[in-house]
């Protein structure tokens, strides 16, 4: 059986060696879920339900394992990895729930896709929890801790609000009924395709500060792989569909730049 401090080691390694191949074929191959949703792609679930279930790793093992760290009593560690809780808190209870209100469960969400997102989340949260609990160097050696942690902080409540407010509007407009998808207005919303993805990457860009470590870096790097090439094709698909009535000058996914 190799040590837990080998299984670190190579789990970070799969998360960095993952991060050009999603890049590459996400520019290619759109995952078929949301507006990309199209059959070919086995057994399906309600939308709902595959975001609990997909995105749950990011909170049952991180508090699996939190506890077996060296540095679980520290409440520098705790504070350190409040911020990913409470993103995941809302991605995988109070998002699914916003979901299952919505006139959305109509559509569905391709099993294999659950499954793919539940082991990169399995991998995810392993090595998250794993150094902020016990790989990280000791805590209160560390001078400039304050200031990286205030900082990502902020970046990463910025992001997180993004997020929110976003994912609030796509909801909204999901709830209006009458089929079919509508074009979002208003907020960030009127100057990038995804506001939401924009939110997101601003949040692990902040973890990666806050953290200050490749394990943080390589989440940062691979949400960038996976979210901008989708806001890319999010963009195209909405000025495909709603021709002249889709703002031109609307970015993907980064205000006034791409």
């Amino acid at each position: 059986m190799p040590s837990d401090q080998t299984l670190f080691h190579y789990s970070l390694l799969s998360l960095y060696l993952i991060v050009l191949p999603t890049w590459v074929s996400l520019n290619f191959l759109q995952a078929p879920y949301g507006k990309h949703n199209r059959p070919g792609w086995g057994p399906t679930m309600s939308p709902s339900l595959a975001w609990f279930l997909m995105e749950s790793p990011t909170l049952w093992l991180t508090f699996l394992l939190f506890p077996f760290g060296q540095h679980f009593s520290n409440p520098r560690a705790f504070m350190l990895m409040t911020p990913f809780i409470f993103h995941y808190l809302n991605r995988t209870v109070f998002y699914p729930l916003r979901l299952s209100r919505s006139n959305n469960q109509s559509r569905t969400f391709p099993v294999s896709i659950a499954l793919m997102a539940f082991g990169f989340n399995l991998l995810n949260a392993y090595l998250q929890a794993r150094w902020v609990s016990h790989y990280k160097n000791d805590y209160e050696n560390d001078k400039l801790f304050w200031r990286r942690f205030l900082g990502g902080l902020l970046i990463f409540m910025v992001g997180m609000w993004v997020n929110i407010c976003a994912d609030k509007v796509l909801v909204g407009l999901k709830k209006q009924g009458g089929g079919g998808y509508k074009v979002p207005r208003g907020g960030l919303f009127d100057l990038v395709s995804c506001p939401n993805y924009f939110g997101e990457i601003l949040e692990w860009f902040g973890w990666a500060v806050m953290t200050w470590s490749w394990v943080g870096f390589g989440f940062f790097l691979y949400t960038c792989a996976n979210l901008v090439p989708r806001a890319r094709a999010s963009r195209r698909w909405y000025l495909e569909k709603f021709k002249d009535d889709y703002p031109k000058d609307r970015k993907a996914v980064i205000p006034f730049l791409y």
